[in-house]
């Protein structure tokens, strides 16, 4: 019986591995990916403007 005991965890966290690959893979794209697009652009175009007006004293 200690093999079971011993292959009970690695089978548990690949069954978990597999689930949460398989999460990923389906909430990539759909409905959500044009707002999701649209907040990484916003926050990195703010970054740049930040970054711009510390660069340039004259802002």
């Amino acid at each position: 019986m200690d093999y079971v005991s011993a292959l009970v965890p690695p089978v548990v966290m690949a069954v978990f591995f597999v689930g949460v690959i398989r999460v990923i893979v389906k909430t990539q794209g759909g409905a959500n990916k044009a707002k999701e697009d649209a907040a990484v652009d916003a926050v990195l175009a703010r970054a740049d403007g930040a970054r711009q007006a510390a660069v340039s004293p004259d802002a």
